[in-house]
């Protein structure tokens, strides 16, 4: 098994070299002459390479897939104004990548995209994925916005050129805790994580929030990100009776977890962060999935902008899930930034990426020192009627309902 693991990874290399051979003749700053009108210089188009990466085959494909989508209409948005940059008219194209959602293929995928000379890039999803990948984005210099990772470390590695347009889980998971003190008094609590940056950091985050509000945390049960059948986790919690259970992971296995629960007969909350607070967790956990909470690192996605509501509607025939709104204002930030510098260099426009004042889908957005979103919401949700549907949205530390949330309009 390993020595077919070894030449699938020489297969997948190789077709990257190829990969990258066929962007660097492309190159990012490639000049192409429009028919009929050579030699003036308004005919002259450069090519501009935004990369995006994410998983997009596998189990939280749906997610990558939901992100990337996101960017492609920002992208396609930029091109339709005809936008001028140093004089020169410019067409930004994505070059997406699957990471699989893999560490080890964070890295890879970054040096791949430093070797095509993108201006910027938007992501990666999975914070697991996105560190390891943001010490090349750095050493390369090229300014990098995850509109979907988390974990504190990525923006606390002192890299000048990552960003986060979303929450971070210090304040995801003391948010979701928070809520299941106040709303669901529990004694106490169960946490599982799947053992990733994102899952475990989560879970770290929860337990932390839950011990300080003087809940009994039950000693850490953990799985993988390939975990499936957690029977044998769920029989032991039940003898156990925790009045609830937090999850730390994606849905592809909060999903099992709490349909397999329910089967078990535990009457447990089950509670998720942002990772399985989504639509999935309906068709994965079926009718269990009721009554389940679940918090997200940004606003949800019913308060985004209606002019991006309506255009990613009319562009995809669908709603987005989560975090397509922070990918494509990701996008649109780098742009803007090219704008504002009157440049595609890296080195030239992210001085001003760090220093941005935009109003985007997901609300305004300035970043902090460290490239985090300043005063970012969280949002919880509860499954009902078989839809996730936000209940509380959380901002400066203060708990809002929804409703009222959005009649003070997060985005126009």
């Amino acid at each position: 098994m390993k020595a077919l693991g070894v030449t699938n990874e020489f297969k997948w290399v190789a077709a990257g070299l190829a990969a990258v051979a066929a962007f660097g003749l492309a190159g990012c700053g490639k000049k192409e002459e429009q028919s009929g009108t050579a030699g003036k210089a308004s005919s002259i188009q450069r090519v501009v390479k935004i990369g995006h990466a994410a998983p997009l085959t596998g189990g939280i494909a749906h997610l990558g897939k939901d992100n990337e989508n996101g960017v492609r209409l920002a992208i396609e948005e930029a091109n339709a104004k005809g936008l001028t940059i140093g004089g020169e008219k410019v067409a930004f194209e994505m070059i997406s990548e699957d990471d699989e959602g893999k560490e080890n293929k964070g890295p890879i995928i970054a040096q791949k995209f430093a070797d095509a000379k993108v201006a910027g890039v938007v992501g990666h999803l999975n914070s697991g994925v996105t560190i390891p990948a943001s010490a090349v984005y750095n050493q390369a210099g090229i300014p990098m916005i995850s509109g979907s990772a988390t974990n504190p470390k990525l923006t606390e590695q002192g890299f000048k050129v990552a960003f986060r347009t979303v929450g971070r889980d210090d304040q995801q998971g003391p948010a979701i805790a928070s809520y299941l003190v106040s709303e669901h008094k529990p004694k106490s609590v169960a946490v599982i994580d799947d053992a990733t940056a994102y899952g475990e950091g989560l879970a770290n985050e929860v337990e932390k929030t839950l011990k300080t509000s003087g809940v009994n945390v039950l000693p850490r049960e953990k799985g993988t990100q390939e975990t499936r059948d957690w029977k044998a986790i769920l029989t032991k919690l039940k003898g156990k009776g925790p009045d609830a259970i937090f999850y730390g992971g994606m849905d592809s296995g909060g999903g099992p977890l709490l349909k397999q629960g329910r089967e078990l007969g535990l009457k447990a909350v089950f509670s998720f962060g942002d990772g399985a607070c989504t639509e999935k967790m309906k068709e994965l956990a079926g009718a269990a999935s009721e009554g389940m909470v679940c918090s997200q690192a940004g606003i949800p996605v019913q308060a985004a902008s209606k002019a991006f509501l309506d255009a990613f509607k009319k562009k995809f025939n669908s709603d987005p899930l989560i975090y397509a709104p922070f990918t494509y204002d990701a996008t649109n930030l780098l742009i803007a930034a090219m704008q504002a510098t009157n440049s595609v260099d890296p080195a030239k426009y992210l001085p001003e990426l760090a220093k941005i004042k935009y109003d985007g889908a997901s609300g305004h957005i300035e970043f902090d020192e460290k490239g985090d979103r300043k005063d970012a919401e969280m949002t919880i949700f509860t499954m009902k009627n078989g839809t996730i549907t936000p209940v509380a949205v959380i901002k400066g530390g203060k708990s809002v309902k929804f409703e009222d949330f959005v009649k003070g309009g997060a985005a126009k």
